[in-house]
């Protein structure tokens, strides 16, 4: 760590899905899935080694590869392990909702957590409304995804799974800011 930043340590998240598609493309589909399914817990291992733990969606996303990847094996077929950013997307959705339901707000509680002053914090139906349009962003994106498992090749489907999540998920936060600055000014 250099001048106090901490390195990019999520990139890691790539190494499965990017060495599937290069053992897909070099060697047979059983060796891309088990070595998909490898990196994926040698990620995890490694993300516990750097920082010390690991992050729940890190377990998730690695629980999927490995039970999905574990599917595609046995079927013979590597959609199963292409659908894991759709289930992941799903799960987060799935917990947002939670939160929703039992009247928490995951964004609010977050802020807190980190020890955000009170005089930094937005008004709480903000970050409320803020957590509807990224459920709905990613239930979205993660029936994109299931389009892009089902219907393209394994390089456009790793595009997708790694930078294009960001292509598509930095214009949805700038319109999110906008959004939020209108509805902010309308309320002073």
């Amino acid at each position: 760590m250099q001048n106090g930043r901490t390195p990019p340590y999520f990139l890691m998240s790539f190494i499965p899905a990017v060495a599937y598609w290069l053992l897909e493309t070099y060697s047979t589909l059983e060796i891309a899935l088990t070595g998909g399914i490898i990196l994926g817990v040698i990620e995890m291992a490694l993300e516990k080694k750097f920082t010390g733990h690991v992050h729940t969606l890190s377990k998730l996303n690695v629980s999927l590869i490995v039970v999905l990847g574990s599917i595609s094996i046995i079927a013979k077929e590597g959609i199963w392990f292409k659908l894991q950013p759709t289930l992941t997307g799903i799960a987060i959705s799935l917990f947002f909702l939670w939160k929703k339901l039992k009247n928490e707000s995951l964004i609010h509680q977050m802020l807190i957590d980190m020890k955000t002053p009170q005089e930094r914090m937005l008004p709480s139906e903000i970050y409320a409304m803020m957590e509807w349009h990224l459920c709905l962003f990613l239930i979205c994106f993660a029936g994109w995804m299931a389009h892009v498992a089902l219907t393209m090749p394994t390089g456009e489907w790793l595009f997708w799974k790694t930078g294009g999540f960001y292509l598509a998920f930095i214009p949805f936060m700038i319109a999110e800011m906008l959004f939020i600055r209108s509805k902010l000014k309308v309320k002073k």
